[in-house]
């Protein structure tokens, strides 16, 4: 049986994971935005503002993940 000490460090690295899915994502976004562009410069401008706006939503779900994991750690 575990502790509640483990209990929490295991759920905080369960929640964690998130954080994995928040980097493929962002690289896969990101190099889906380089490839846009080269292939037709012209629309620089139009997606500038949906690959800026898909990074911030991205980013923000890491966010919350490492949110969660740091209030499962230090509330007691």
């Amino acid at each position: 049986m575990l502790s509640a000490e483990a209990m929490r460090y295991l759920s905080a690295a369960i929640a964690v994971i998130a954080l994995y899915g928040v980097g493929m994502s962002m690289g896969n976004l990101f190099s889906t935005w380089l490839n846009a562009i080269a292939r037709n410069p012209e629309a620089n401008d139009r997606m500038r503002v949906v690959g800026i706006l898909g990074m911030a939503l991205t980013e923000s779900i890491g966010l919350f993940a490492l949110v969660v994991a740091l209030l499962i750690l230090l509330l007691k």
